[in-house]
């Protein structure tokens, strides 16, 4: 699937990823790395460690699969499916959001990135899976698409 190896080293690390190995961001990151998704924004390998201890903590699951990646010089994008399980969403049964990362490897060599930026639908990922407020989101979305 993918070609560069250090982005498939990256896409590597967050298919492990787990509560138990936030530590390995530091193989994939660089230390002043700016990190950033539709909910957050994190700069620093130290914050971004602290961020992702705290997501972990609160979720009974959450796996990353690739789907597509290319890299050019520093700038890089990858597809991904996030299956995700939080005991007060969505029931606490697992769901999948649907997203993309682009990255930007660090130019002095050491193949880690130094921004991350995701894109997916932050209502899919969090208000659609709560009970009252995701049923009246569902309904805007569906009169929408009408």
């Amino acid at each position: 699937m993918l070609q560069d190896m250090s982005l498939r080293r990256f896409c590597d690390v967050y298919h492990e990823l787990d509560k138990a190995s936030t530590d390995r961001l530091g193989e994939i990151y660089t230390d002043d790395v700016c990190f950033r998704d539709p909910l957050h924004q994190v700069t620093g390998l130290d914050s971004l460690q602290a961020y992702f201890d705290a997501l972990y903590a609160n979720v009974s699951q959450c796996h990353f699969t690739f789907h597509q990646g290319l890299r050019q010089q520093e700038q890089a994008f990858v597809v991904w499916t996030m299956s995700v399980a939080h005991p007060r969403l969505a029931g606490g049964k697992s769901y999948r959001v649907e997203g993309c990362s682009r990255l930007t490897f660090a130019a002095d060599g050491s193949d880690k990135v130094c921004d991350h930026r995701d894109y997916f639908d932050a209502g899919e990922l969090l208000y659609e899976q709560l009970p009252i407020l995701g049923r009246v989101i569902r309904r805007l979305k569906q009169r929408a698409a009408a």
